[in-house]
């Protein structure tokens, strides 16, 4: 964060299966913790400065985006929304858009159908175009994968990263599988990687249980937003469900946000 001071962005991360809020571990064990748009409504009072929207039931049974279920939530959230599931085809892109998405989060499909990427960039400009990359540490080298975690692709993530950048997108959004629900703190290493190897915008998601977890890997990653699940939804060493955010207060304290 030298030099010239951007506010970085901090960013719940909401996962939807089967219309459920839901948390995962590693991508797995699926904890039920109750109404995503209830959810939306007191993230609204936390004044966030984000908020993302994953549906891995859509990715997972190949179902096209729950047009109904995200409209409910766009029509209760008061902070800009990204949406990434099942998205294919470029209609799909556009009702997201409609029923207010401001950012297009595109994973799979960045590997099976890169031209979607540069098509999705000609209608709505590379602001608006996330590439999500899922990586995960194998024998000491990250490999990306996709289909939710369950398919191995043999490209490093920075690789990845450079290529979505060519393609046009405006934002890499890096996950680390590994560290997902782990509530141990970022994968630095993966994340600066992926922010040395490109030019755009990099939002790191995986392992944050704290505030000092988002500075990390802001300062040492290099990222300009820090995303997360857990921190947001579970509180205490038991995890109990609870929807919460960092405080204003808390994060200039913190040296985050001045």
């Amino acid at each position: 964060m030298a030099g010239r001071y951007t506010r970085p962005r901090i960013i719940p991360v909401l996962l939807i299966d089967n219309r459920d809020l839901m948390k995962t571990v590693q991508f797995k064990n699926p904890v039920y913790l109750g109404d995503p748009v209830n959810a939306v409504k007191i993230f609204n009072r936390k004044r966030i400065d984000e908020m993302v929207v994953l549906d891995i039931s859509a990715t997972r049974q190949n179902t096209e985006p729950d047009f109904e279920l995200l409209e409910d939530i766009s029509s209760q959230a008061f902070m800009p929304l990204g949406y990434g599931g099942g998205i294919k085809t470029i209609e799909q892109i556009k009702r997201l858009l409609f029923i207010g998405y401001e950012k297009i989060i595109i994973n799979t499909e960045l590997v099976k159908h890169p031209k979607l990427i540069e098509e999705a960039v000609k209608l709505t400009g590379s602001q608006s175009i996330v590439a999500s990359i899922d990586a995960k540490l194998i024998d000491g080298e990250y490999k990306c994968v996709i289909c939710d975690g369950r398919k191995l692709v043999n490209v490093s993530p920075e690789k990845l990263a450079k290529r979505a950048e060519r393609l046009g997108a405006g934002e890499i959004l890096i996950n680390s599988l590994d560290r997902d629900g782990m509530r141990k703190g970022y994968d630095i290493t993966l994340v600066k990687k992926v922010a040395d190897a490109v030019s755009i915008p990099v939002t790191a998601c995986g392992g944050a249980r704290g505030i000092r977890d988002l500075k990390q890997v802001l300062i040492k990653g290099g990222a300009h937003a820090a995303a997360g699940g857990s921190m947001f939804v579970f509180y205490g060493k038991w995890k109990a469900v609870l929807i919460t955010a960092p405080s204003e207060e808390e994060l200039i304290k913190e040296g985050i946000y001045r």
